[in-house]
């Protein structure tokens, strides 16, 4: 079981002595995200100038926020200037913030995601200049607009061919999806103990892409918070804010894909319950909605005995990383322990 630190979108708040003291550890990487404020990339690379060895993951990329080749230059770079540290992680986001914060069509994400892999792909290989005809990038562009001097292109930055892409999938068809183009996948929550959410449709993808791909050459690594204390309602409550958050608030009523992934985990009548509540602005009771079980199959919460404990299903699961949210030094230095 691989480790790594999730930071998520800290922007200009990030901890440095936490990931120095995780790469210290051993932990294997450090990941970073965006929604619509800090960018994945920046704090990247800060946090890449300041270490040597931990790997450098984006969790995730916003697909609508570049295009394929905008992906791939600053992936080429951040790997080159840290020394073949990089991990893209990439994901087409949800419609409010595509089509309300990008102002670009939120699509069909799937058929969108596949050209976009390809695409990113094409340019690490470095095979051949630069073309793509497909349903949402032409390249070269030759529509009615276009000058008609567009050309293909090869990379002048020579990169890795072997970069690993993650995607980050929630629903069947989107995990079927990352089995079958990506080297990882990035659940934002996952139960251990219930490995057939993930896994029959990655068996799915790893079917469609052939040439024996399987666990053995795929990352399953999930969020996995973790707060150490004796008090665990105390523990559990900033995990059920997030919750709640997502569960009520990330996404429109029609679709909200946490609130759909929350049902499949076992809690459709709390995952309705919330939405109302959140929706309707009673965020607090929101929040107490959350049901405690459901925090502690997600989460590794509670005393060092509890968490080792908790920590067996992990290890008994499919997943073959976790990625730890905390800002608590003394849980990085537990889980290296009792994992490393």
């Amino acid at each position: 079981m691989k480790l790594g630190l999730l930071v998520g979108a800290a922007g200009p708040r990030i901890n440095m002595d936490l990931i120095l003291e995780a790469e210290r550890l051993g932990y294997d990487s450090v990941w970073t995200g965006e929604a619509y404020g800090t960018d994945a990339i920046t704090p990247l690379a800060w946090i890449g100038s300041r270490t040597t060895k931990i790997k450098l993951g984006a969790a995730i990329m916003q697909m609508p926020a570049r295009t394929p080749a905008m992906t791939a230059m600053t992936a080429m770079t951040l790997d080159a200037l840290s020394g073949g540290r990089f991990v893209i992680g990439l994901g087409p986001s949800g419609p409010q913030v595509a089509e309300g914060w990008h102002g670009v069509a939120y699509g069909k994400p799937l058929p969108r995601t596949r050209e976009y892999v390809s695409i990113v792909r094409k340019i690490l290989a470095r095979e051949a200049p630069l073309q793509h005809q497909g349903e949402y990038y032409q390249i070269p562009y030759a529509g009615p607009d276009a000058t008609g001097l567009g050309k293909p292109l090869k990379s002048i930055l020579h990169g890795r061919a072997d970069m690993k892409i993650y995607m980050a999938s929630i629903n069947p068809n989107g995990i079927a999806c990352a089995g079958e183009i990506a080297d990882g996948n990035l659940p934002i929550w996952m139960n251990p103990e219930k490995p057939e959410l993930m896994m029959a449709s990655l068996q799915r993808g790893f079917a469609k892409a052939g040439n024996g791909k399987s666990m053995a050459n795929f990352d399953l690594a999930p969020f996995v918070t973790c707060i150490v204390g004796n008090d665990l309602e105390k523990c559990r409550m900033p995990i059920k804010d997030n919750l709640a958050l997502y569960i009520g608030g990330m996404g429109a009523r029609s679709q909200n894909f946490y609130n759909a992934y929350a049902k499949r985990l076992g809690y459709e009548e709390a995952a309705i319950k919330i939405q109302d509540l959140y929706l309707s602005g009673q965020k607090a009771e929101a929040v107490a909605t959350v049901p405690d079980d459901l925090v502690d199959q997600v989460a590794l919460i509670g005393s060092r005995e509890r968490i080792a404990d908790r920590l067996q299903a992990w290890k008994a699961s499919p997943a073959t990383s976790m990625l730890i949210g905390t800002t608590q030094p003394e849980a990085l230095r537990l889980l290296a322990e009792l994992c490393l």
